[in-house]
């Protein structure tokens, strides 16, 4: 099938673009090009070889109709992404997230394209699955600036006050945003939901967790923690862990997701409407688990945990992938170990 792939230049984009060209797909990439992830010192935008590139904004409906043309499915990763700085980031987010979906959309609605799988994000759950030996499974409040400043960072059951234990995060669990990234990604699943019920087309939404590989940006904010960590390590400082290290999280290689996008693009879920998938390895591991694994693959120096803390920041949040491999057959082939023993010296893309 002929596929077009938005924000196919980017980070995990790009990824997708090779798998779908190497399974025999046509592919068509259309990226902005943002200075944000795409510094003008880089050259030329990673395109894989035999992939039709298309310049142009999500948010252009001229554009996005140009984009469309003779095409039978999207794969829709256009985005801004990480928690984004303060509040001051909220129109871009909106703007880039939410409007450009809904102009892809609308013209998929004109143009009869009937497919679509969105880059969802886990970050829609906001905490975790957790459950209280007392009150059983509840949802974990957020959590108080007092308490994160005295170094209290697990969430405590709301009704007894007792320690929750984590637990894995089915795709029925609640929707929590509690960030800017994570409000404007769940909108993307309520558009794309609309979408499918209004047209009877077919629509997934894959949820990544924390996605890392080569060429991951650099040097950012809005970058992933494992590119932060690696950023630290090339300069030769420190990698600067967060609250006490024991946040837990699901890493999963790029090349995993991008078989996953593959794999959503041939599923059966029932026409009109959204299904979602968890897009993980199954295995969590701590972020504090993470630093050190990297920081022994790159030869130093040792992470150093800070207990500083980012307002919005969540404690645990890790998935259980079990919809993915009974519906689509995804399963991660590349573990923890092996994954960040490549990262350490995989290319990174240079900073904005």
């Amino acid at each position: 099938m002929r596929v077009l792939v938005t924000g196919g230049s980017g980070f995990i984009g790009s990824h997708v673009a090779g798998v779908l060209r190497d399974a025999g797909h046509e592919v068509r990439v259309l990226d902005a090009l943002l200075p944000a992830v795409h510094p003008r010192r880089d050259g030329p935008p990673p395109i894989p070889d035999g992939v039709e590139f298309v310049h142009g904004d999500v948010r252009d409906r001229d554009v996005v109709d140009g984009a469309l043309d003779g095409v039978d499915a999207v794969s829709h990763q256009a985005a801004m992404v990480g928690l984004g700085v303060d509040v001051q980031d909220m129109p871009e987010y909106a703007g880039i997230n939410d409007l450009g979906t809904a102009v892809l959309l609308a013209a998929m609605a004109r143009a009869d394209v009937g497919r679509l799988v969105l880059a969802g994000s886990m970050v829609v759950y906001g905490e975790g699955r957790y459950a209280c030996p007392v009150d059983g499974v509840v949802p974990a409040p957020p959590r108080s600036r007092g308490d994160l400043d005295a170094g209290r960072f697990e969430p405590s059951c709301p009704r007894c006050g007792r320690a929750l234990a984590w637990a894995p995060v089915p795709e029925e669990t609640p929707a929590d945003p509690r960030n800017t990234y994570a409000a404007t990604k769940l909108a993307q699943e309520h558009l794309t939901a609309a979408w499918a019920a209004s047209t009877g087309g077919t629509a997934v939404s894959l949820r990544y967790h924390n996605v890392y590989g080569p060429h991951m940006p650099r040097d950012t904010p809005y970058a992933g923690v494992a590119a932060i960590f690696r950023s630290a390590l090339e300069a030769g400082r420190p990698p600067q862990v967060f609250e006490d290290g024991g946040q837990q999280r699901d890493f999963v290689h790029v090349t995993d997701v991008a078989e996953a996008n593959r794999l959503a693009l041939t599923a059966g879920p029932p026409e009109g409407t959204l299904r979602t998938y968890n897009v993980a390895s199954g295995e969590p591991h701590t972020v504090g688990d993470m630093a050190a694994a990297l920081a022994e693959a790159f030869g130093g120096p040792a992470p150093e945990v800070t207990g500083r803390y980012r307002v919005g920041d969540v404690r645990h949040v890790v998935a259980s992938p079990r919809r993915a491999t009974e519906e689509l057959g995804f399963r991660a082939r590349t573990s923890f170990a092996d994954g960040m023993r490549a990262f350490a010296t995989a290319p990174l893309r240079a900073a904005p």
